[in-house]
């Protein structure tokens, strides 16, 4: 019997935080259970790429600021490009002693650091004229390890045809790779539990923003695929989805087409356990279940037929507007990507110091600028499910207060003038970190109106945004040496309440001491930190 379906509103709304919902959990965490981080296949054969990886020299902020997908078509990826894009998108980048031992870092954040997310390689030959014979890497399915830096062989042969039937989408059928990104639900939910489902896009996102920003920097052509056939992609990576399903597909570099999709033969490879004892939370299972399309022609229903207007934003308010004041190409920060992938962390402690506006000008100018997906259309403004409200502590030149961002006109607009410490360090789930620092960016959608457009699987692509946007404010902000960030959890009905109070107190036609939160109808998707680091001077 199939498992029941659960919608992604009930979903998101049974999976909320609140100050009782944490005090009560009783969840305590089993160290002797942890799951690994890794997959670990105990028998296939595997290709390395040790010897391959690039850094990038292409300055982090042009690399994250070029939101379009095209890149030069005359660039042909090969094994060198498909190791650079696997290492500083999933790769482990830190090793840092602690304790006694030494904890791995991989090159994007995820939730916890427990790295749920796995990427497989879909490719033809990747050709290479300096090789014996003209090929760098066969044609194949692989699973990438971070571990090894290597490549598992899942299957031989060039099965792209099999995703591009999936997706029916123009840019995988003509890609000479495209990489799937899944997520396994025990590592993370763990932890974690029944929120894993949002983790999954939250910790996608981060490491998809990565990967677009590598495939940039190397003249890549690169497209972020969230409507496709879910069924066939599980069949050709041997994954029970129950465990562990895919999330999105990304098409990289352009081509002149791919074969007819083969018969996928069924396979289930081995992998070592992950942990003694494997847990399951079937909300999960259920949520994902919900969204998934059943062939390439659903897919394209899905992408395409949709309304006219934006989805996921609001109009203008009333509220007083200040441009923002990037620093121009030739004065920003040069920082290379690879470099900035290296230094990035998750900040684990701010100073009370401000941050320059001309600094926060520059992070919100070059990351939020809309990310390459195949749902988004060519008149649609920056962001088109999720948009960004601020609370501003410390930024010099920039009065404290809440504040709502709009990109297409780089301004942001006052909602209400105000020290905000206290309620910040509390929407963020009672973290001093969000006390602490001197911007909270909350990306809120009305998530009524994207799943009434999309359904249920618009939960993932409103998710995905907002998530994508925070891993190119990650790579912006460490792109600048004295600036610091991190992601954070929070208290979903406070941030609500506390945007729709702030955008009530602009309105001419409410008492400021009154809001309707069913009016405001915003709930948040994600909460990005900035600040100064304590530990840099």
């Amino acid at each position: 019997m199939a498992p029941p379906e659960v919608g992604a509103l009930e979903y998101h709304e049974r999976t909320k935080h609140s100050p009782q919902s944490v005090r009560t959990s009783g969840h305590r965490l089993d160290f002797d259970n942890k799951p690994t981080p890794y997959k670990v296949y105990e028998a296939l054969s595997t290709r390395s790429l040790s010897e391959s990886v690039r850094p990038p020299q292409q300055s982090a902020l042009t690399a994250v600021a070029e939101p379009a997908p095209d890149g030069d078509p005359t660039v042909v990826p090969d094994r060198e490009t498909l190791a650079t894009l696997c290492y500083y998108a999933a790769g482990i980048t830190k090793r840092i002693d602690v304790r006694g031992g030494t904890r791995l870092f991989r090159a994007a954040s995820a939730t916890g650091a427990l790295y749920h997310v796995d990427l497989y390689v879909v490719c033809g030959d990747l050709e290479d004229e300096t090789v014996a014979e003209g090929v760098d890497l066969e044609a194949g399915v692989y699973h990438f390890d971070p571990r090894t830096l290597s490549l598992d062989v899942l299957r031989e042969g060039d099965y792209r045809g099999v995703l591009a039937d999936a997706s029916a989408h123009d840019g995988v059928a003509a890609a000479p790779l495209s990489i799937v990104a899944t997520s396994t639900w025990w590592r993370n939910a763990w932890k974690y539990r029944e929120r894993t489902y949002r983790h999954a896009f939250w910790d996608s996102g981060t490491i998809l923003a990565n990967l677009l920003a590598v495939a940039h920097a190397l003249d890549l052509r690169a497209e972020v695929v969230t409507g496709f056939a879910d069924a066939p992609v599980v069949d050709l990576l041997g994954i029970d989805p129950e465990r562990e399903a895919p999330l999105e597909l990304v098409a990289i570099g352009a081509g002149s087409g791919v074969p007819d999709p083969p018969s996928v033969a069924p396979i289930d490879p081995r992998t070592a356990p992950l942990s003694p004892n494997e847990k399951t939370f079937p909300l999960i299972h259920e949520a994902w279940s919900a969204s998934v399309l059943a062939d390439g022609r659903s897919a394209d229903r899905w992408r395409t037929d949709r309304p006219a207007e934006s989805i996921g934003t609001r109009g203008g308010d009333d509220g007083e507007r200040i441009p923002l004041d990037p620093v121009d190409h030739e004065t920003a920060s040069s920082r290379p990507l690879h470099a900035t992938i290296r230094r990035r962390g998750s900040c684990r402690e701010y100073r009370r110091e401000p941050i320059s506006f001309r600094k926060l000008s520059t992070v919100l100018d070059r990351a939020v600028r809309g990310v390459p997906m195949d749902v988004r259309r060519e008149d649609d403004p920056p962001l088109s499910f999720a948009e960004p409200y601020l609370v501003v502590n410390a930024v010099s030149g920039l009065e404290s207060g809440a504040y709502r961002y709009h990109p297409a006109e780089g301004e942001l607009e006052l909602l209400g003038r105000d020290e905000f410490r206290q309620e910040a360090g509390h929407l963020a789930l009672d973290q001093r970190l969000g006390a602490d620092a001197a911007v909270c960016v909350y990306f809120l959608t009305d998530l009524e109106s994207v799943v009434d457009a999309f359904g249920d699987r618009g939960y993932r692509v409103a998710q995905l945004e907002a998530a994508l946007t925070a891993g190119r404010l990650y790579l912006a902000t460490y792109a600048h040496r004295t600036l610091g960030g991190t992601g954070l959890t929070f208290y979903d009905d406070a941030v609500t309440d506390f945007f729709a109070s702030q955008v009530d107190r602009t309105s001419a036609s409410q008492p400021s001491s009154q809001f309707d939160r069913d009016a405001f109808a915003r709930t948040p998707m994600f909460l990005y930190t900035m600040g100064r680091p304590a530990n840099v001077t």
